[in-house]
């Protein structure tokens, strides 16, 4: 009895453990964390006013809620991963555009 009890536990901590792996996406949040700051710097400085900073904050905010569904089944594919990091990289164009122009 005891022995059952204990593998089950066991296996639930590895299927948690797993299911966890599946869906971090740390490169992504990293990210995420590194334009937020770029673009309350831009404000800060200057570079942008406010309605370019709501524009990129709203760009972000639609990033953020691709990467919630992807994470909404328990795993993010590869196919996601890949198509959030596309919308990053375009996201960090137009940061680069507004604080420039």
């Amino acid at each position: 009895m005891k022995y059952t009890k204990l593998i089950l536990v066991a296996l639930f901590v590895v299927v948690t453990f797993t299911a966890n792996a599946q869906t971090e996406t740390p490169a992504i949040n990293h990210t995420q964390k590194k334009e937020r700051k770029r673009i309350k710097q831009g404000v800060a400085s200057g570079e942008l006013n406010k309605a370019e900073a709501r524009r990129l904050r709203k760009e972000q905010r639609r990033i953020a809620r691709m990467e919630q569904h992807a994470k909404a089944d328990g795993t993010v594919t590869k196919a996601e991963r890949r198509r959030i990091k596309k919308e990053q990289r375009a996201a960090s164009r137009h940061i680069v555009r507004e604080k420039h122009d």
